[in-house]
């Protein structure tokens, strides 16, 4: 078995895994998101997940011969990259721009082997389908404090899925991380995806 060190403090992203059959060690890399600006979002969501990768690689009690992988989101509307919004005002406003319409959500994905130092890294994107909530909704939701802490001011896998009429690409990438861009990128190494399983019981 292949150890994996998830370098992101996002508990959708953990859930993702574990679903998959993956045990991650979870080391929360500290990068400031806010150094990168100015860059394109499938860029800009790489370049991060670069930067949080490195900064869990360079740190002491990363298991020997793990991979590491660190992810980054932005959702791109009108051309521009969402992270998690500022306040509950940014995040009403950035919903009133999104309802009725559609933006791509974008996860750049960076793994690292910590045997061999090698590196392999891609961007996930997927179209989100936002529904037209009304500002009654829009209040509510923000209300409950969800959407304050993550890419796009939206999840699909909390409240915020009924507000989502549809999805094209991969459902995980939404929540966090791309199991099967995750996959190529293990194969990209030299691993196989079914030597992070974790033993099962019987």
């Amino acid at each position: 078995m292949t150890e994996l060190v998830l370098a992101s403090q996002s508990p959708a992203r953990l859930a993702t895994l574990r679903s998959a059959g993956v045990e991650p060690v979870v080391i929360v890399s500290g990068v400031d998101e806010s150094q990168l600006d100015g860059l394109p979002p499938a860029e800009l969501a790489l370049q991060l997940a670069e930067l949080k990768c490195a900064a869990v690689v360079a740190r002491d009690g990363v298991p020997a011969g793990a991979l590491v992988l660190g992810c980054d989101s932005v959702l791109e509307l009108d051309g521009a990259a969402l992270g998690k919004p500022d306040d509950a005002a940014d995040a009403e406003q950035r919903w009133r721009a999104m309802r009725g319409r559609s933006g791509v959500l974008r996860t750049g994905h960076c793994l690292h082997d910590t045997a061999t130092g090698q590196v392999a890294a891609a961007t996930a994107s997927t179209t989100v389908h936002f529904a037209d909530v009304s500002d009654e909704e829009i209040a509510a939701y923000v209300a409950t404090g969800e959407p304050l802490y993550v890419a796009g001011a939206f999840t699909v896998d909390g409240l915020g899925g009924a507000f989502v009429t549809g999805i094209e690409g991969d459902h995980h990438n939404v929540v966090g991380v791309s199991l099967p861009l995750l996959r190529e990128l293990v194969a990209e190494l030299g691993h196989s995806w079914t030597e992070l399983w974790a033993p099962r019981p019987h």
